[in-house]
């Protein structure tokens, strides 16, 4: 149970440092250069993300990934970062509703995403954890 506390505190402290980051480059993109709520949005997520998985990897879940896993997480989440804020483009939405709303859909999908996808244990050749970033 104390470990279950720790991963999900962890967790919880990267997210609120990750959605701070991706609302401030949000925000300064759309904002001040003028740059599209689509390409805004997907630009602060691939660099929060970035931010997250290696936090996450290193002290939240504790094993280890690959690339592969890391580029399918930035494509899976990337595409919907670019989706939500098409719509919102289109609809003429505030850019916090678009944050906002990809931050909460983030949140369900990106959890889940690195927890079972991406953060899983690998096993190696012998059956042990490979353990580490490959």
């Amino acid at each position: 149970m104390k470990a279950l506390w720790k991963e999900f505190s962890t967790y919880a402290v990267v997210g609120v440092a990750n959605t701070l980051i991706h609302w401030q480059l949000f925000y300064v993109l759309n904002t001040a250069a003028g740059i599209s709520q689509a390409a805004s949005n997907l630009s602060a997520f691939c660099v929060a993300a970035t931010f997250s998985f290696y936090v996450h990897a290193l002290y939240t879940f504790e094993a280890g990934t690959s690339v592969l896993r890391y580029l399918a997480y930035i494509g899976f989440m990337g595409v919907m970062s670019f989706v939500v804020g098409h719509f919102a483009d289109v609809w003429k939405l505030h850019g916090v509703v678009t944050v906002a709303s990809f931050s909460l859909l983030s949140l369900v999908c990106g959890g889940f995403f690195s927890k079972f996808v991406l953060l899983r244990e690998q096993k190696g050749l012998n059956g042990l954890d490979s353990g580490g970033i490959e």
